[in-house]
């Protein structure tokens, strides 16, 4: 039977617990969640376990990513299913604060980035949404001071945005990106299809094609303009209410005109029924 990871949920366990840790000069990686952990995140555990000597689980449902219209009181909560993941997996701790040791009674510090966080993609359909991502990933580098920690491409701007913070702050932590694990059918793993319908759940790899398609006619020569109001038609006709779907620089998230321009990424968000899914693949 696997052996549970350590649990910290005050501010002075989660220091007892790093100290042990970190004896011998062991290097640390953090895998950061808001939980309900699917496969993606499995293989964020494992990638980190390959990269680390030890590993830190962050579980954190932040409230401060969420705007009120959105799902936070309905997100995910499966505790139990996912201490035993990450048992499986030999995970060394897991960092489980509430919302009041996260952003304690006073709290007036928020930290807010340009750059890739505001390139009109995520910003400026959720323009909350970047500052509670990077306060809240600010707090859990000082919390558990990794040497290493590791995201999806999944939220590939949030990716680019987390490892400017680590970079620009000087927070001495080395973000990794893992690429995006699919279902068989191709849609991205998402604590959120949990929410799709079965009729929803079998339109929506519609997202994942389109973006291959895109790429695909992209790499042939074909007109970025045309190519991208292709893919948008699609990804509608298929039943999604679209916010974007554009080809971007695949660092600075800039637009682009051409594939002279630089390495190209191509960023969907879209809604079917209520819930709303992303997707990204690379040119």
């Amino acid at each position: 039977m696997p052996r549970s990871p350590l649990i910290a949920r005050t501010l002075p366990a989660l220091r007892r617990a790093l100290e042990g840790l970190r004896a011998r000069k062991a290097t640390v990686a953090l895998v950061p969640t808001m939980g309900a952990l699917h496969d993606g995140h499995i293989a964020l555990v494992r990638l980190a376990k390959r990269r680390a000597s030890r590993v830190v689980v962050s579980i954190f449902v932040n409230p401060a990513q969420f705007a009120p219209n959105e799902d936070f009181g309905a997100y995910p909560r499966t505790w139990k299913a996912d201490l035993a993941k990450l048992a499986a997996e030999g995970v060394d701790l897991v960092w489980n604060p509430d919302v009041k040791t996260m952003y304690p009674e006073g709290f007036a510090t928020k930290i807010l980035t340009e750059g890739p966080a505001t390139t009109g993609l995520e910003d400026r359909f959720r323009p909350h949404f970047f500052g509670g991502v990077t306060t809240v990933v600010g707090k859990l580098f000082t919390q558990t001071r990794p040497d290493m920690a590791f995201f999806g491409e999944k939220d590939f701007q949030q990716l680019k945005v987390v490892t400017r913070i680590a970079r620009d702050l000087d927070l001495g932590v080395k973000v990794t990106g893992a690429p995006t694990v699919r279902e068989r059918d191709g849609l991205a793993m998402s604590s959120r299809n949990v929410y799709l319908s079965a009729e929803q759940r079998a339109a929506a790899p519609v997202l994942y094609r389109s973006l291959k398609d895109a790429a695909r006619r992209l790499k042939a020569g074909d007109d970025i303009k045309a190519t991208m109001k292709a893919a948008a038609d699609a990804i509608t006709e298929g039943g999604f209410a679209l916010d974007y779907v554009e080809a971007r620089h695949a660092e600075s998230l800039a637009p682009v005109a051409s594939l002279k321009d630089g390495p190209l990424r191509l960023l969907v968000a879209a809604k079917i029924g209520n819930t709303r899914l992303i997707d990204n693949v690379g040119v």
